[in-house]
């Protein structure tokens, strides 16, 4: 049996007659020299005032009903002007009106000559419109009607062209002065133009007719084929609601000719395609079907052999033969530059593809790249390749599975198009009855089936993808939907303290059952990898009446997971939970004795007993002095014990006797036990030396200079310049007394404060 895409290429395979019912599109003109007696010759865009003008010396333009012909303005509004009162010249004008003709038969897929014959010139102001009427064949070999808007200011004035039970509505204003919009149709097709809303539309009316003798030429009818292909999309459809289908969630089908992306639509589709983008732009509505053109691009790269050798080193584009393509690393596939069949662009973004989406199935088989370019080897990297393909597609897909359509395209495309729903679905004051909504709500289900495995990025200042769709889902009050994000997803690690504002939020939604419960997974799921995004996260919830009575699980697990003795941390990220600092700290003393008395004091037992990890004076210190600040009512006890071991460290050094050194002996306390190293410690250790001259290359002298720096000796340095080599000259000082000094006073400060 034959596969969905392989029957959908075969029902297209007999449609190759080219064009449809209309065309349209525009073209840069070279503004033609146009003059209505009357009037003289009118500026472009057209002035309001000429605008004027032409409307007082028009006439009201009749419309035919049978034989007669009739005036009704409740039928026809619009103002006529003859073509014999109008003069159009320039020879640019001339090639200008060749091509648009051009244009306009090949996308009414009629190849014979084809003369354009002006009639009228149109006047549509404020309140113009023309309802649905057929034109009559007003010469010879007319087969269709011909419009060009001209450039003019205006609002509304809309085309609308029916056939065959199809319709299509042709905006022809420009935004830019030097282009003319287009739309051309067959005599017999049903068409009206919509209300002008503001300002004066202008257009010059042709009767195109075809020189040749014989039948004149019709739109193509593709009603079997066109019934072919709408029952077909219908079962596809149809099998889509079905658990245990497999058909594709998409099908592209792969056009025969090339096209840019700036070219790329369905008015400029060329032969064959127009005529299977016709059918299909009139059986996928039908069958439940959303139908786009796209560009899909392939690009690839990996390895390369080299086969031969030339006189030159370098790649040439003639030395393209001497290389073979080896092994393929990176392969990208996707659908992009989309556009919809009434001419608007459809701003999807890149879409993946897959080959079972394709018709038919083997329509990339020895497709030729439209870029490829081989590098030859360099340094420890061998020869390599990079390749491009490119082809225009019609894709297609269920209406009712677009949204599992765009999931493919990832989180660049779902969660602004989330967003969009949220904002319009709050717009809107619905409820969740709301079509919006019940979109939104079954895209995040998509979402979350497919969601990525989350990714640790330390220090990162922007939001993660799961806040944002935490951010969209408490917009949307979605319970459901929030307890499985922090369950599968945020529970799954790779959470940061900037997500931690969204996630409480949202969490606060939740039965109080479930809150406490999802924040501990939270906690321990995370707390290895970040322990200070945790601590933040868990200050923030012991903040929040939402969470009163429901931390302790978490309390727990996040002091279990505290880091202790450095480098002994457990887990594949372990190395991160060492990066503790005071807000940590201030976290857990303000956090725990809100949740549990016997837990707080469990953690700063676990504090007090790793010195190394949580130093008193770059940790504990300065969390107790931000504590001591903020303090408002009672200090709790956990907080007391931290404040208590602040005060017996800060009185033990002050304890110390403070005085400057009597002699120039100094601390010998380097790091470094080389030769070099050692008389510099042999001259810190003298007490009758004061300078040291060290005369030695430049490496030498920068090695002795890192190890005072590092070991902060009490040496201030320069560069004798003199002579060669130069000399490093080292004098004594009493900088570690001066440091003394000035942490004796910060200490008998804090010591004042917090006593």
């Amino acid at each position: 049996m034959a596969s969905l895409p392989d029957e959908l290429a075969r029902c297209l395979s007999t449609v190759r007659t080219p064009g449809d019912f209309y065309a349209a599109g525009t073209s840069t003109i070279a503004l033609p020299r146009l003059e209505v007696n009357g009037v003289g010759r009118l500026a472009l865009p057209l002035l309001p005032a000429q605008a004027e003008q032409l409307v007082a010396i028009a006439e009201r333009a009749p419309f035919g009903r049978g034989e007669d012909t009739l005036i009704d303005t409740a039928v026809r509004r619009t103002w006529q002007i003859g073509a014999g009162e109008i003069r159009i010249e320039g020879r640019q004008w001339t090639h200008a009106l060749a091509d648009i003709v051009a244009r306009a038969a090949a996308g009414l897929g009629v190849s014979d000559p084809v003369v354009p014959e002006l009639y009228k010139l149109l006047v549509y102001d404020e309140g113009s419109f023309f309802v649905s009427h057929r034109d009559t064949e007003k010469a010879p070999g007319m087969f269709a009607t011909l419009i060009i808007a001209l450039p003019s200011l205006h609002a509304g004035g809309e085309l609308l062209v029916r056939h065959n039970g199809r319709e299509v509505r042709l905006d022809l204003r420009c935004e830019d002065p030097s282009d003319a919009a287009f739309a051309a149709f067959y005599a017999d097709c049903v068409h009206e133009v919509l209300p002008v809303t503001s300002g004066c539309r202008l257009a010059l009316v042709y009767n195109l007719l075809r020189t040749g003798r014989g039948r004149l030429p019709r739109p193509p009818s593709y009603e079997n084929e066109q019934a072919g292909i709408e029952k077909l999309l219908r079962r596809w459809s149809a099998g889509k609601a079905q658990p245990q289908d497999e058909t594709p969630e998409k099908l592209v089908f792969l056009l025969e000719h090339a096209y840019t992306p700036a070219e790329l639509s369905f008015a400029a589709l060329k032969g064959a395609d127009a005529a299977a983008g016709a059918v299909l732009a009139a059986a996928a509505p039908a069958a439940g079907c959303d139908l786009h053109a796209a560009l899909l691009s392939i690009e690839e790269s990996g390895s390369a052999e080299h086969t031969g050798y030339s006189r030159s080193r370098h790649w040439e584009d003639d030395d393209e033969a001497q290389y073979e393509i080896g092994e393929v690393f990176d392969s990208s596939r996707t659908l992009s530059h989309w556009a919809r069949p009434d001419g608007s662009v459809a701003g999807f973004g890149a879409f993946p593809f897959n080959e079972a989406e394709l018709s038919p199935a083997d329509a990339l088989a020895d497709m030729e790249p439209d870029e490829q370019h081989f590098y030859e080897a360099t340094g420890n990297e061998g020869a390599s390749f990079e390749r491009t393909y490119r082809r225009a597609a019609l894709v297609l897909w269920p209406q009712q599975r677009r949204l599992a359509v765009f999931n493919q395209a990832g989180l660049r495309v779902t969660l602004p198009y989330l967003d969009d729903l949220a904002q319009r679905w709050a717009a809107s004051g619905e409820g969740c009855e709301s079509p919006l909504w019940l979109q939104a709500h079954e895209l995040s289900g998509h979402m979350l089936g497919t969601w990525p495995k989350p990714i640790h990025q330390p220090g990162r200042t922007e939001p993660s993808d799961e806040a944002k769709l935490l951010t969209l889902l408490a917009r949307l009050q979605e319970p459901e939907r929030i307890e499985a994000v922090a369950a599968k997803v945020v529970a799954a690690g790779g959470h940061g303290k900037v997500d931690n504002p969204p996630l409480i939020q949202a969490l606060s939604l939740l039965p109080a059952s479930r809150r406490g419960e999802l924040l501990e997974r939270v906690v321990a799921a995370n707390a290895t990898i970040s322990v200070g995004s945790c601590g933040d996260l868990l200050a923030r919830a012991a903040a929040s009446k939402a969470f009163a009575g429901s931390l302790v699980a978490a309390g727990t697990a996040l002091v279990d997971a505290l880091p202790g003795a450095p480098g002994k941390a457990r887990g594949e990220f372990a190395w991160l939970a060492q990066r503790v600092d005071v807000d940590l700290v201030v976290d857990l003393a303000s956090a725990l004795p809100r949740i549990d008395a016997a837990l707080a004091d469990r953690a700063v037992s676990h504090l007090l007993a790793w010195p190394k990890t949580y130093a008193l004076d770059a940790l504990i210190l300065p969390a107790v002095r931000r504590l001591q600040e903020s303090r408002t009512s009672g200090e709790p006890a956990a907080v007391q014990r931290l404040r208590a071991a602040c005060l017996e460290h800060l009185r033990a050094r002050a304890a110390l006797p403070l005085e400057p050194p009597r002699g120039w002996a100094r601390a010998q306390a380097t790091s470094c036990k080389c030769p070099r190293c050692s008389a510099l410690n042999m001259f810190l250790g003298s007490a009758d030396q004061k300078t040291w001259i060290f005369k030695a290359g430049e490496a030498d002298r920068a090695h002795v200079q890192e190890t005072i720096d590092r070991d902060r000796c009490d040496l201030d340095c320069s560069t004798d310049k003199r002579g060669r080599p130069y000399s490093l000259v080292c004098t004594k000082n009493q900088a570690s007394y001066d440091r003394r000094v000035a942490q004796r006073q910060e200490d008998l400060e804090d010591l004042a404060t917090l006593a």
